[in-house]
């Protein structure tokens, strides 16, 4: 079974003009996991960085780990290839390693990604699914339970939003706790938070456009967070998520009502 490099760059966000040189930067700094989406609509620019050093002779095609993952516009069976095709093609590809569901809803189907009716709520598709997919998780929550769930099953996760990022005035790297422990250890607040995943054998996949972010982010695994500190970030939990799509509050399989 192919392993999950812990770490990978996140795309979400990234403006085409910046993630070609990101993507390039990251795989020179030792990034090998890429986290791409169609919906992120740079997947071009992406592919363009990563054809440049597999040229370069810098990596191998085989040792990277790239992953897209399939719209909710196209849920249905028959669109699944064409969309799939589709992020094959413009990040330059001919297989990618990890094809997720992006999120457990079906919209309908069509040009636009948000279909909205007129109330400015999403337009569902009537499709069933059986899904894998990637879970926000930050010290504000911490999703225990889930992730106790999935690897006792071997199920991988892979934690998007992993430092949190701000949201309602909600700043998680100020956070008292996570400065205390960033001085303890004499790195930054947003190292302290890849690591506490990392040591949880959950993925991380932090966005960043930034070199001196991209460098900082995956130096993480030269240290070690003690069982107290670890226990004293899960403690920070507060079942806070910044990820809700509140349009698709009224959809029947919208996620987030439940515990986990």
């Amino acid at each position: 079974m192919e392993r999950i490099p812990a770490l990978g760059l996140g795309t979400w966000q990234a403006a085409p003009g910046e993630v070609t040189e990101a993507v390039k930067l990251a795989i020179d700094a030792g990034y090998r996991h890429f986290d791409c989406a169609y919906l992120y609509h740079n997947e071009s620019e992406i592919g363009a960085g990563i054809q440049c050093k597999i040229k370069e002779g810098v990596v191998k095609r085989e040792d990277l780990f790239i992953v897209s993952k399939l719209w909710c516009t196209s849920h249905e069976k028959s669109l699944v290839k064409a969309a799939c095709t589709k992020s094959l093609r413009a990040l330059k590809l001919e297989y990618l390693d990890l094809y997720l569901i992006h999120w457990p809803m079906g919209f309908q189907a069509g040009e636009e990604d948000m279909p909205l009716d007129p109330s400015g709520m999403v337009i569902p598709s009537d499709t069933d699914f059986l899904d894998t997919w990637e879970v926000e998780c930050h010290p504000y929550l911490t999703q225990t339970d889930l992730i106790r769930f999935c690897q006792s099953r071997d199920v991988s996760v892979t934690a998007y939003r992993p430092l949190g990022g701000s949201s309602e005035g909600v700043d998680l790297m100020n956070d008292p706790v996570i400065q205390r422990v960033a001085q303890k250890y004499n790195k930054s607040p947003a190292q302290i938070l890849l690591r506490f995943q990392i040591q949880r054998n959950v993925i991380v996949i932090p966005k960043s456009v930034t070199p001196k972010r991209i460098l900082e982010n995956i130096q993480v695994f030269d240290f070690e967070l003690s069982e107290q500190d670890v226990n004293d970030i899960l403690s920070m939990d507060r079942n806070f998520r910044m990820c809700r799509l509140p349009i698709a509050v009224n959809h029947k399989d919208y996620p987030f009502n439940i515990d986990y």
